[in-house]
């Protein structure tokens, strides 16, 4: 790319619009807005090179001109938006109820939503916020708004540090506030700029000819906008780490301890006991909702103690040692070390274990040849009995229903309602027997059983339903949101204002340019010409319109 020299001497890099030194358009350039070469000039950048339109041989210059378009921008972030909201037709697998039946998603979306539930989880929605391509599609937008600020900052940077007071008329004259005037007097000039300091403006002369500039400043808003955008989307993507956030579901039972997930065993929490209170049935104010549902929960708690295991030798049980004891109730999670835990469900009255007895089958008065307990949550597979009898646990259902064809099967994992296939084999290896067995069931398939196994006693338990949850990408989500503030006030409430002087045997060219609120500027103008032969300058713009 060959560098353009301007008829002042200075050398601009390929793609300049305005010469850098002097203001002058560039050859072939001369009637950036038409063929008329009295229009205002495009300001936009100081007419400096931008690399996404200088270059494009190279797949590095392709690819940069493409994230440096705002359209392309615009659109990533449409189609985010789009990803996203999607995204909330149907809860996310994370948040599918662990009481749900089927809680398969491959199975619970089509059974609760139909076939925009299938579709839905095969197009792989159902976990959107964590898939690789919507990270992708966050970082590709992440990747543009750098490529965007670079192209536009670094020529707007080395335009405006390096202005000179001494500028092309055809770069004053196709300024939108313009004015000629004749020669006037040092007085009147060391007046302009005694008034032009006395409003806060920086001068800076070369040979007679004068800059007056505010404000700069609010122009790097944008970019100050973008830097905070960018923290946010990092922080976005960080919470598909788990280093960063962790959002785990899980169920204590009273009595339980259990390791609190995420933890990697260094944390422990213990269920000790589960309360539910409800509003009273003679409440005016729930009277018709105790109707329909039985009762309604007024307050449901769970008195938890959380243990930190110490250091211990690898393959030994470690040691705890309690940290917090407490109650977690709805919007009053407790808290401790960075994380949280956060009421969310229960569910009553859950069977903890259940004893069998073995007797003859015509002899059920009788005392029993055997008892056994079956722990519900952890069933063994093989019960040996006294008197050599053995019971082989051939089929459990925690949660037993027959399914469309008739066959039993579990609705969920939870022990609400078990039924067992138990197989007994007696002491004299005699053929064995099968039953099948569960709350209201006792069923002899062959009706020729010489055994018959039956419920002596089971206890009962509550279990909670808590979220256990650490954030720690939230500390950059306010860093982002504080400074894309900082940028939208720095862009806001303040303007870049430039003021042009130049003086010569002729007479005296003033122009002016700000980003926005030419209002303002005018005014600041009509200050400082005060008691001088200087012409107010005349908004081009409005005779254009006019005329």
């Amino acid at each position: 790319m060959k560098e353009v020299k301007c008829d002042c001497g200075h050398i601009n890099p390929h793609g300049t619009v305005l010469c850098e030194s002097c203001g002058k358009p560039i050859e072939g350039n001369q009637h950036i807005d038409g063929n008329d070469n009295h229009k205002l000039l495009n300001m936009r950048y100081d007419g400096t090179a931008r690399r996404s339109q200088t270059y494009n041989k190279s797949i590095i210059d392709k690819i940069w001109s493409f994230f440096s378009s705002v359209k392309v921008g615009v659109w990533l972030i449409i189609l985010a938006l789009i990803a996203s909201i999607i995204g909330t037709i149907f809860p996310q697998e994370m948040y599918i109820p662990a009481e749900a039946p089927n809680r398969d998603p491959a199975v619970f979306y089509e059974d609760q939503y139909g076939i925009l539930g299938l579709i839905y989880y095969q197009l792989g929605f159902h976990n959107l916020y964590s898939s690789l391509w919507y990270m992708i599609l966050i970082a590709l937008i992440g990747v543009s708004l750098v490529i965007c600020s670079l192209d536009r900052f670094v020529p707007l940077y080395k335009a405006l540090r390096n202005q000179k007071p001494r500028k092309h008329k055809s770069f004053l004259s196709r300024q939108r506030l313009y004015s000629e005037s004749d020669a006037i007097s040092e007085e009147d000039y060391q007046l302009i700029k005694k008034n032009l300091k006395k409003n806060r403006y920086k001068i800076v002369e070369e040979n007679g000819h004068l800059l007056a500039e505010k404000g700069r400043f609010s122009r790097w808003g944008p970019y100050v906008n973008h830097i905070g955008l960018i923290i946010i989307l990092l922080a976005a993507i960080l919470r598909s780490i788990p280093l960063f956030y962790m959002d785990e579901y899980v169920w204590v039972r009273e009595g339980q301890q259990i390791v609190i997930p995420g933890t990697e065993g260094q944390y422990y929490i213990e269920n000790k006991d589960f309360i539910l209170e409800t509003h009273d049935e003679n409440d005016e104010r729930f009277r018709e909702a105790i109707m329909q549902e039985g009762s309604v929960p007024s307050n449901f708690q769970t008195d938890v103690v959380v243990y930190k295991a110490e250091k211990s030798i690898p393959g030994a049980k470690p040691e705890l040692n309690a940290i917090l004891d407490d109650s977690i109730q709805m919007n009053a999670p407790v808290k401790f070390d960075g994380y949280s835990i956060y009421q969310q469900g229960y569910q009553l009255n859950e069977f903890t274990n259940m004893t069998f007895k073995l007797h003859k089958t015509e002899d059920a008065e009788e005392e029993a040849l055997a008892t056994f307990t079956v722990d519900l949550t952890e069933p063994e597979s093989q019960y040996e009995l006294d008197n050599g009898y053995r019971v082989i646990l051939d089929q459990y259902y925690p949660d037993y229903y027959l399914d469309d064809n008739g066959e039993p099967a579990s609705e969920t994992n939870f022990p609400r309602n078990p039924a067992f296939v138990f197989i007994v084999y007696p002491p004299d290896n005699t053929e064995p027997e099968v039953s099948f067995l569960g709350i209201g069931r006792n069923i002899d398939a062959t009706g020729a059983n010489e055994y018959k196994l039956g419920i002596l006693d089971f206890e009962m338990h509550d279990v909670s339903g808590l979220i256990v949850k650490y954030d720690r990408s939230l500390p950059f989500f306010g860093i982002g949101a504080a400074i894309f503030m900082i940028g939208v006030i720095q862009g806001m409430y303040w303007q870049h204002r430039r003021v042009w002087l130049n003086r010569n045997e002729n007479g005296v060219l003033m122009a002016a340019h700000t980003n926005k609120n030419w209002y303002g500027i005018k005014k600041d103008i009509e200050k400082a010409i005060q008691n001088t032969d200087i012409k107010m300058v005349e908004d081009q713009q409005e005779l254009d319109e006019k005329g």
